[in-house]
């Protein structure tokens, strides 16, 4: 046992880190491991870019095509 936790010590690092999750019930380690990507995304602060100019423009033009191809069930 103490081999594995200085394992874990050893090679945890704040950008890579290691979860200790127990596996007695799957429905726990289920929920922690839940956790931690909830966590570990709401760091990363994500947007969505920004796009302006000809691209928007060109974003606009590739939709209206798109659309106009699409199948008309959607209605």
């Amino acid at each position: 046992m103490a081999a594995y936790e200085d394992m874990i010590r050893a090679t945890s690092r704040p950008g890579a880190p290691w979860f200790v999750v127990p596996a007695d019930h799957k429905w726990f380690a289920r929920l922690v491991i839940a956790a931690a990507v909830i966590e570990a995304l709401e760091r990363l602060d994500l947007a969505f870019p920004k796009i302006e100019g000809a691209a928007l423009e060109e974003m606009g033009k590739i939709r209206r095509a798109l659309e106009a191809e699409a199948p008309r069930k959607r209605r």
